[in-house]
């Protein structure tokens, strides 16, 4: 090959990754507006994770993911279609651009940062002691000496053995239905849990009368937008934030997790 006409194969390979820039720059432009045009927004949500987002007996989605997306399209007003989504095909949703959202537990880390942009935090999506409402829980400490439920290894025990007294009665399980279940059925007094786990447990047993206590981790939860959809992520973030303002997310929070948003960051 000669030189010269290498120099025209970096010219033309140049020329085309400069027209795909472009058309992606068009299409940054235009996403906004052609969700607006079109008066429907796709919103990939969770159905098999609650209480953030799960089915119910007429099989209609619903949770704080849900609840969250439907916000967004009632404040843009147009259509929500929800697009069922799994962790592992979330983000691969949003760049074939299957979904022009995603709302659904996603926590924002460098590496997805890479690929996808976030909007501001909409909800916590924590680790958490629980308990009795009638049980005096207000610090660490005043966990000395009693018995809490928790998953072998997770998160959670890991966390709670760096703040919890010695002396803790520790009655660890395989799995986390083992763990709810034995809080459940009161053999221990507290659990250790994620405010997923907890949601869905105080859900099916009104009964136990439990409620969140005292915070272990916090991971909240953003909006996933597809790179370069600057008028669309600015759009979410002003929703967002009108909803912090106006008491919303704490409201959904409180509603779906038992404990109000507070305060996320942006």
């Amino acid at each position: 090959m000669t030189f010269s006409a290498s120099k025209r194969r970096v010219a033309l390979a140049l020329a085309s990754a400069a027209m795909l820039a472009s058309a992606g720059a068009a299409h940054a432009q235009n996403a906004l507006d052609n969700v607006l045009k079109a008066k429907t927004i796709k919103i990939a949500v969770p159905t098999d994770y609650p209480p953030y987002g799960s089915v119910d007996k007429n099989m209609k989605p619903q949770g704080l993911d849900v609840e969250m997306a439907e916000l967004i399209g009632a404040k843009l007003g147009v259509k929500v279609e929800l697009v069922p989504v799994t962790s592992a095909n979330r983000i691969p949703y949003l760049q074939t651009k299957k979904a022009d959202l995603v709302i659904s537990t996603l926590g924002k880390n460098a590496e997805r940062e890479k690929v996808i942009d976030f909007s501001s935090a909409y909800a916590p999506f924590f680790q958490a002691v629980y308990a009795a409402k009638s049980m005096k829980l207000t610090s660490f400490a005043d966990m000395a000496g009693k018995t809490v439920a928790v998953t072998r290894g997770a998160m959670e025990d890991q966390e709670l053995n760096k703040v919890a007294p010695p002396n803790v009665d520790y009655r660890r399980f395989e799995d986390n239905n083992a763990t709810i279940a034995a809080f459940v059925a009161g053999q221990t007094q507290t659990i250790a849990t994620s405010a997923a786990v907890a949601g869905d447990m105080l859900a099916k047993n009104p009964k136990v009368s439990a409620e969140f206590k005292l915070l272990l981790k916090d991971s909240p939860c953003f909006v996933g937008i597809a790179k370069g959809e600057t008028a669309l992520k600015t759009k979410v973030n002003e929703i967002i934030a009108a909803a912090k303002k106006d008491g919303t997310l704490d409201a959904m929070s409180k509603k779906w997790l038992g404990k109000a948003a507070g305060d996320l960051p942006v």
